[in-house]
């Protein structure tokens, strides 16, 4: 550990053994982020509200074991390939390439050792910036190639929030990373009369095992239909809520300096908190965490209970592997996967 790395992070507890930091970006009034090595997580984003009050708008545990006894994904830097794929199974260069398969038959969020479940090293950190470092080897969880791996978060002078997932292959491979950060635009209760509206004009529906059925249908007079800004539990789909994968419609568009397209606004009406999201990626898994029902401990000993947060995973489509008219996730060397993620908080009027 470099003494400008000591000097910024704190001790954030152990995994089997090893040592887990975490970084706290910006301060005072405006937004503060904080970040953990152990699955690269964004642990805490304190927001103000239309009076300037901050909250804590993203679930979490109160140290690193509490993110390692659990399989929720609480803020985690997911892959090597998030989402699920079919049978765990796909096809590259016409050899059929098996990875670990951790939810029944499929395999989802990289495996049972993803991303996730790595303890990243910091390379360089600032008061408002952290870059996190790992290598995922070839044939971890089945997948073939060495990737270099890098996430960058940082909030930028207007107090935006950015998050820059990063990788290098030395074989052709798949990739697709996300952050995995339940929101709570209250920072408390249930999130169903809180507000979303997306940049969506389709979806991927789903099998009974939550894989494409490789459709791409209109949300048009549909449950996932959030071209205006709605409450999130006017029209859940089932009692499980969303688990769907929306197809994000508008281009790329020169945004902050970056090519961004908008994914979605999420408002508490109560408090004013308002986000927005902008990204690279051509799709957002919508998921209302109807399976965090088992009452998980949260901060400070507060359970985490169903529809508690909602999540905004940008990203290439589920199963994208085995369904060649969905956007590509192959990578191959000397190529840069980059997954750029901006989030911009404005109070809402009251």
């Amino acid at each position: 550990m470099t003494a400008e790395v000591a000097m910024a992070a704190d001790v954030f507890g152990q995994v089997d053994g090893t040592e887990v930091l975490a970084v706290t970006l910006g301060g005072g009034a405006g937004p503060r982020a904080r970040i953990t090595t152990y699955g690269a997580r964004l642990t805490e984003l304190w927001v103000p509200d239309r009076a300037g009050v901050l909250a804590d708008i993203v679930l979490g545990h109160t140290d690193a074991a509490g993110y390692a006894a659990t399989k929720a994904y609480l803020g985690a830097t997911c892959g090597r390939f998030s989402n699920r794929i079919a049978g765990g199974r796909f096809v590259l260069d016409g050899q059929v390439v098996q990875v670990d398969r951790n939810e029944g038959a499929k395999s989802l969020h990289g495996g049972r050792a993803g991303f996730d479940r790595k303890i990243w090293d910091i390379s360089e950190v600032s008061a408002r910036s952290v870059t996190l470092t790992a290598v995922s080897n070839d044939g971890e969880m089945g997948y073939p190639g060495r990737l270099a791996l890098q996430v960058r978060y940082w909030l930028d002078e207007a107090d935006r929030l950015w998050i820059a997932m990063e990788a290098e292959t030395n074989a052709p491979t798949v990739v697709n990373m996300v952050n995995h950060s339940y929101f709570n635009m209250a920072g408390s209760g249930s999130v169903m009369g809180q507000q979303l509206r997306t940049g969506a004009g389709h979806y991927t529906p789903v099998d009974a095992d939550l894989i494409p059925t490789g459709e791409v249908r209109a949300v048009t007079g549909t449950a996932f239909d959030f071209n205006i800004l709605r409450e999130i539990g006017a029209d859940l789909p089932a009692d499980d809520g969303f688990d769907h994968n929306l197809c994000l419609s508008g281009p790329l568009e020169a945004k902050w300096g970056e090519a961004l397209r908008f994914c979605a606004e999420a408002v508490d009406a109560a408090s004013g908190r308002r986000m927005e999201l902008w990204t690279t990626e051509p799709g957002v898994q919508f998921y209302t965490g109807a399976h965090l029902a088992g009452g998980l401990p949260g901060k400070d000993g507060a359970p985490i209970a169903a529809f508690t947060g909602f999540t905004l995973e940008t990203q290439r489509f589920p199963d994208s592997p085995n369904q060649p008219q969905f956007p590509p996730a192959r990578l191959e060397p000397g190529q840069r996967y980059r997954h750029l993620m901006a989030f911009e908080f404005k109070p809402a009027a009251g």
